[in-house]
């Protein structure tokens, strides 16, 4: 078709392309990419069919494609079968969250931080493995074959946090994060699908576009993957596995059901599917409900980790591996390790079996309730998802202000808390929505501080 008959045709984007640039889907890839960061296409535009643009470009169909190809394994697009291509409504938000200083000027309730009743304890316990004898030991290269204690310890952790699993099956890694990388390193090829939450772990975002790993948008009934939607995008998205926070869901500060539990492991081995379960906020709970992978152990992936119950500097995660994935994953973290410190590992070991370690969940779940005591004072007008042992919250905005502006505003009035923007996953319309952390800030005081300056700004926009 020729290109002067589009000249009054309402497209969403007319690209202008110069044809000399080779190879010209890349060339394409990049206009696109450029227009999207400099606004002349915004978030949740949806996209000319590929055939339409080629016919406007004078292009193969094959080109479009590719072009569109490069984008959405960038995070930039999200294609939806039936629905189109669009913009992602996180092309440009920043899903790197922990910054590499503290924010100077403002109290900090983005990042979501335990309280630090732990670090003394943790102190003393390193103090007496350096006056051991052979403490040289803590600085070698700690060798898998020589932990077997220390993964009974990981195995009656992950028992506490709703898991019976055997020492055969445990791996380290040097934090959730890490594990969440080498899971998906030694599990997808650059193009596969793995389906997640409308808002997830914005390290899973990180990770997946590093790797062109594709994240799937799976919907949900009152905060919970729908399994009936899963099953669809098993049918018609081609995903290969999923991923999934159970409890204290980040940044929703939600939990999944049992009955959903059991309904999506069910999926999960009808289909063959991988489950990452992330169980790094599991500790939290009292009285924990059963671990996802307690229904589907040899498709799920459990990974337990230590920073939000414990300590952020314990950079540890114990994994629960089935046997059909433990070869690859084992290869995966060597390649991305070699080991994890034997320093951390025999702390974490010994902070486990000893009779320290419900003190100090105990205490850190006195101290969060104590915080979400002062939360709920101050939004009682307001809905502010979450229960009284989470270290963070999810608080529904009035009115039709946007998460995005939120955190602006409250960035100016010297607070950070996160907007759902962040945590939104392809075409998914990001919720109205900030995180709020409730134990990062220092002291009870600054908390309070932080809260009243957010409840102001609140009953400003009502």
């Amino acid at each position: 078709m020729p290109i002067n008959s589009f000249d009054n045709y309402p497209m969403s984007w007319k690209p202008v392309l110069d044809k000399t640039n080779k190879p010209i889907y890349k060339a394409l890839a990049e206009q696109l990419e450029r227009d999207i960061i400099h606004g002349v296409i915004i978030p949740g535009t949806k996209l000319p069919p590929q055939r339409e643009l080629a016919d406007y470009l004078d292009l193969n169909v094959s080109t479009i494609s590719k072009a569109f190809k490069v984008c959405e394994l960038k995070g930039l697009l999200s294609a939806s079968v039936g629905s189109g291509t669009y913009v992602s409504y996180d092309a440009l938000s920043n899903a790197y969250l922990l910054e590499d200083t503290e924010p100077k000027h403002l109290i900090e309730m983005g990042a979501t931080l335990p309280d630090d009743t732990s670090y003394e304890p943790l102190l003393l316990q390193l103090k007496t493995m350096l006056q051991e004898s052979d403490y040289e030991k803590w600085f070698s290269y700690g060798r898998s074959g020589e932990s077997l204690w220390q993964k009974d310890a990981a195995v009656q952790l992950i028992k506490r946090s709703g898991f019976e699993t055997s020492v055969e099956r445990i791996l380290f890694a040097n934090g959730g994060q890490n594990a969440i990388a080498a899971a998906l390193a030694s599990l997808c090829k650059p193009g596969d699908r793995i389906g997640v939450d409308l808002h997830t772990y914005p390290g899973l975002k990180t990770v997946a576009a590093m790797l062109s790993v594709q994240i799937v948008p799976i919907k949900s009934e009152n905060y919970e993957m729908s399994p009936e939607s899963l099953e669809y995008a098993c049918k018609n998205e081609n995903i290969k596995g999923v991923y999934l926070i159970p409890d204290y869901h980040n940044p929703t500060a939600t939990f999944l059901s049992v009955e959903k539990r059991k309904k999506i492991a069910e999926i999960a081995k009808k289909y063959k599917l991988f489950v990452i379960e992330d169980a790094s906020y599991h500790l939290l709970n009292e009285d924990p409900m059963p671990a996802l992978a307690s229904f589907a152990p040899e498709q799920v992936i459990h990974i337990a980790s230590l920073s939000k119950s414990l300590a952020p500097g314990l950079r540890l995660a114990y994994v629960a591996v089935p046997g059909q994935f433990k070869e690859q994953l084992s290869k995966a973290l060597y390649n991305l390790n070699i080991t994890v410190s034997p320093l951390l590992a025999e702390l974490s070991a010994r902070t486990i079996v000893s009779n320290q370690f419900e003190v100090l969940v105990d205490n850190h779940r006195q101290q969060t309730i104590c915080r979400n005591q002062i939360v709920n004072k101050y939004f009682k007008d307001y809905t502010c998802l979450g229960v009284d042992t989470g270290i963070f919250r999810w608080l529904l905005l009035p009115g039709t202000i946007t998460g995005d502006t939120f955190e602006t505003l409250a960035a100016k009035q010297g607070v950070q808390v996160y907007a759902a923007d962040r945590f939104v996953v392809g075409n998914s319309s990001p919720e109205r929505a900030v995180r709020v952390s409730v134990c990062a800030p220092k002291t009870t005081e600054e908390l309070e501080q932080g809260l009243a300056i957010l409840k102001n700004l609140l009953d400003k926009i009502t």
